[in-house]
């Protein structure tokens, strides 16, 4: 059984015990998958409205993409708790003279790199799902407004939780350079996103409130 065919109260109970996983980086793909089925809702309660008519094909394909996003990270909630274990495993393993020691170093950058590369993916594929969100926060029911925003806010939380786990991940390597390379990306990502998500949680709010 995957983590992910875990039921809520499972997977809650094993993130707040002193089990290693899930942690940070498959929590926060979760959180991701459930605020881009938010995204998917809102379209879901457009289509087929006379009102939406216009609108409907575009929202159409921004559901399938949407929907896709929903099931990779889904997959990223299992591949961030896979990629623990090797790496814990080699945290632990005893290197004492200096081939022991570089074989250890050679392997742990791997590892490392690895760890990198599934929040990051997190984190590219929440910054698409709060461009859907704005979509369906422009497009979508007027009904679900609130539901496109609590998308927006979700998937930035979401990709600010990953990025730390891009963060813990770089500042072990001795790579620097590849080092610097990742964070890079990851400013980058958090940057352009945590900006957009905000634009669109404010205009939401801006709109219920009137």
């Amino acid at each position: 059984m995957t983590y992910t065919d875990k039921s809520c109260a499972e997977f809650t109970a094993l993130t707040a015990s002193k089990e290693p996983v899930p942690g940070g980086g498959s929590v926060s793909a979760l959180v991701g998958a459930l605020g881009t089925a938010l995204g998917t809702m809102v379209g879901n309660y457009t289509v087929g409205k006379k009102k939406y008519i216009e609108v409907e094909e575009e929202i159409r394909l921004c559901m399938e993409e949407t929907e896709q996003i929903r099931e990779d990270l889904l997959a990223l909630v299992q591949a961030d708790i896979d990629a623990f274990g090797p790496l814990s495993k080699l945290y632990g393993m005893k290197a004492e003279t200096p081939e022991e020691k570089a074989e250890k170093d050679a392997l742990m950058e791997d590892a490392l790199n690895a760890s990198c590369a599934i929040p990051l993916e997190i984190m590219r594929k929440c910054g698409r799902a709060i461009e859907l969100a704005g979509v369906y926060a422009a497009k979508g029911s007027v009904m679900m407004t609130s539901d496109a925003g609590a998308s927006a806010i979700s998937c930035k939380g979401a990709l600010q939780a990953a990025s730390l786990n891009v963060y813990i991940n770089t500042g072990s390597m001795k790579d620097r350079e590849k080092a610097a390379q990742l964070n890079s990306e990851c400013e980058e990502l958090l940057a352009k996103y945590t900006k957009l998500a905000d634009e669109i949680f404010g205009a939401v709010a801006d709109k219920l409130k009137k």
